[in-house]
Order: C-alpha cells, then structure tokens, then sequence
C-alpha cells in the first residue's frame, strides 16, 4: 500500500478492478472537466487550497464524480466520512456531526462528508444536513447522476454549490485506455498489451463518455489476451456483448443517418423514422442532439396543424434530461411515433421567414399610432393608442382593423392548410370576412 501526496493510504491493489487502480491520486492525474479543472479556474483553486465548500457534483455514471470528490478531500486534509444516500438515515448524520464536533475540538481538524447517491435522501434527511453545513461541522460533497434542481430541496441548494460535471470526451476516455495499458503498476503495462484501432474506437464509442465502463471492458478482453498480443475489435464486441454499428458521431454517416430520421418523421413513416432512430440510439448517438433536432421539427413541419406536437416534444426533451438512458428511448420512440403520425404544416415557418425577408430588406415604418404605448398623459397627448377599438367589445370579440404599419409587405405571411387544426384556424378565417346576412 502506498501514500498520495497528502500521505492518505492509496487502496488501489492489483486485487481490485482496473477502473480503481486507475484512479488519479492528485489533480494533475484527473482526465475530463477541463472546464471545472483547468489550470487556472476558480474551482480548481479552490480545491488546491482546501477551500472549495460545500458542493454537488452532478454528472452522467463514470464522469470521475466520486474520485473528485476524494481530491477534495484530500486537498482539504480534513477526515473523509464515507456514506451512500441509499443506507444513511437522519441517526446516522447525527452520529457523524457528533464525531466531526468532537475531532474538532480536539484535533481542529476538518470533517468532509462523501455522499453517494444523494438524490435518494428525502427531504427530511435533506433538512438534517442544513444545520451542520451552515455552522461548518461538515464540508458536504453530494455525488448524484439526477438533476439535483430537482431531486434537491432549494435550502439544500442554497448551502451546496452544484458543479455540473460533462460525460468525458472520445479524447479522454481514450487517453484513460492509454494510460491503463502502459502503467505497470497499477495498470497493465507489464504485459505489454495492444489494442487495434478499431477495437479502440469501437470500446470508445460504446463506453459513451463513461470511464469505468471502458476500463472494465479493457481489463476483461485483456484477460482473454496473451501477454504481447493486440486486442481485436471481436474480443471488444465479445465483451461489450455489442457488434461495432458503423457509425461516425463526427462524420457523414452521422449527419445522414439524422437526415434520413428528420426526413422519415416529415414524411410521415413513423417505421422508416423508428429505423434510423434505432440505429443511433444503439451506436450511443447523444439523446439530447436527437430530442433537438425533433423540436425543431415539431415547429417547423407540424406547427398549427398539431399544436399539440411541440408540447409533447418539449415534455419528452424535459423527460429524458429527468430519466436519461436507457430508459429514455422509449420517450424517444413516442415523440417519434407521435410527430410522425401528426398532421403536418411548415406555413407558420414559411410566415416567419417571409415576415423576416420583409424585415431586412423594407423600410421599416413607424408604428401606428393607435398600436402604440401610452404609459404617461404626454404620450396620450401625442395620440399614442388613440383610435384603437379593443376586439372584446366586439361581436366574436374580433373587429376589422389594421394593425399593420404603412408600406409594401409581402403579405399574407401565414397561410394556414386545410389539414390538422389548421383548417379550424382557416374557417376561423373564412368566417371573418363572410358579409353579414
């Protein structure tokens, strides 16, 4: 067993699993959060100092999250209480404060409470917390992969800063494989081991940002590897139980394959759209890029023809953020199936684009001045609103009047179809200007 710089006993043996031998034992070793970490961003001062407070470190499985928070620890040099969320109840907390009260008075040091999971603590374990983090008895370091905005109650948050921690990079998690294979102590270096390219990128793409699962996967093909041998993409794919999809997150055949999905939904082949959907959901495609692209879509081929699609596209964009994979393709597969099926109209994008072509090549004229404001009496002196008649006081609670400034539009800029609701908004229309009998 060794000592870290701080000379806290390292416990990452050649017994354990590859992912914790690997675990960086200072910052310099950390791979990923460039943007939290860099040299020179507050947050990584704070941590070299010892002073970064109390913090949730939120992030998608195997972003480094519970090994940050060691660092912290560590930079911190206070005494580190290791907890899960899933078996720690308010007796418990009770047990720690007293403990950290006591360390302090007689040693001074610090107490930093490590709390895994902590999105499964109700609000009333929440509340206990409170009292200790706002007179300094803990320095808490909440780890959870839920959207702590909202599994966390606003006093909580109020206490505990959340630092949002991003899947690492392709670039990254290659590096980690990199790394593991040419450590010899705690890696795998003494057995000189290679991995083929592709079963590289294939062992990138499936581990999707997550380092532990990458590390695991290395360390159980290395295992069915001679020592010196290479590690080929069917002993990956063997391990990942997941062949290799051709599939560029960066290339073409990302963009074609999100084009040919865009383009099945617009034309209504909700089996043609469900396919590609397939496609990238299992080449590790982010949900996020696709729930994008169909929100889009839900305004701009569906819009007044279903209003309802862009609603159910943003509750399944709110969906996923909350639930997050695997769970949420079967979202994915709604929304699909739903804007597929919808009617579909693109006049309200074509109303806009032609009322912004107005906008940036016409003279833009003054505003009328029955449509103008008139918080103050000068500007009801200038006429401001004057002459404008309220459609509520009329019958259907519309009236004919022009709302348009002077000048020479390329009007009308909304034509709605006859399909969807649409064709209610076009009789809507057509009654309007039907003469009275």
């Amino acid at each position: 067993m060794q000592d870290d710089l701080f000379g806290t006993p390292i416990t990452n043996g050649p017994s354990q699993p590859l992912a914790a031998r690997m675990r960086p034992r200072a910052l310099d070793e950390y791979v990923g959060q460039e943007h939290l970490l860099g040299q020179g961003l507050p947050t990584r001062a704070a941590i070299e100092a010892g002073a970064l407070g109390s913090v949730i470190l939120w992030a998608p499985p195997g972003c480094g999250k519970t090994t940050l928070a060691h660092l912290v620890a560590a930079y911190a040099n206070a005494a580190v209480e290791n907890r899960s969320a899933v078996t720690t109840g308010v007796a418990d907390i009770r047990q720690i404060a007293k403990a950290a009260t006591e360390r302090r008075r007689l040693t001074g040091q610090g107490t930093l409470l490590v709390l895994d999971e902590i999105h499964h603590f109700n609000r009333t374990q929440q509340d206990s917390l409170l009292g200790l983090i706002e007179d300094g008895t803990i320095q808490l370091v909440g780890v959870t992969t839920e959207s702590p905005y909202f599994v966390l109650a606003p006093a909580l948050l109020s206490r505990a800063r959340v630092l949002v921690m991003r899947p690492l990079t392709g670039d990254a998690i290659r590096s980690l494989v990199s790394r593991a294979l040419s450590d010899t102590e705690r890696g795998l270096g003494s057995r000189s081991l290679t991995v083929a390219p592709d079963a590289e990128a294939h062992l990138i793409a499936c581990a999707d940002g997550d380092a532990r699962l990458a590390l695991n996967a290395l360390e159980s093909a290395s295992t069915l590897a001679p020592d010196g041998g290479t590690i080929e993409l069917p002993l990956i794919e063997e391990v990942l139980q997941k062949p290799a999809v051709r599939y560029d997150r960066q290339g073409d055949y990302h963009y074609d394959t999100i084009s040919a999905f865009i383009k099945s939904v617009r034309g209504s082949d909700s089996d043609a759209a469900l396919h590609y959907l397939a496609r990238m959901l299992e080449a590790g495609e982010d949900p996020r890029f696709i729930m994008r692209r169909l929100l889009i879509l839900a305004s701009e081929d569906i819009g007044n023809a279903d209003p309802q699609g862009l609603v159910v596209a943003i509750a399944a964009a709110q969906a996923i953020e909350r639930i997050g994979m695997p769970e949420g393709r079967i979202v994915l597969g709604q929304v699909t199936c739903y804007l597929a099926e919808a009617p579909k109209s693109n006049a309200a994008y074509l109303g806009v684009e032609k009322a912004l072509a107005d906008a940036r090549t016409h003279p833009l004229t003054p505003i009328p001045l029955p449509l103008r404001n008139a918080p103050v009496e000068v500007y009801k002196q200038l006429g401001h609103g004057a002459g404008y008649l309220y459609p509520h006081d009329h019958p259907g609670h519309w009236v004919e009047f022009r709302y348009l400034p002077e000048g020479n539009w390329s009007t009308p800029y909304y034509e709605p179809t006859d399909l969807g609701y649409e064709a209610r908004i076009l009789e809507r229309r057509l009654r309007r200007t039907e003469p009275d009998p």
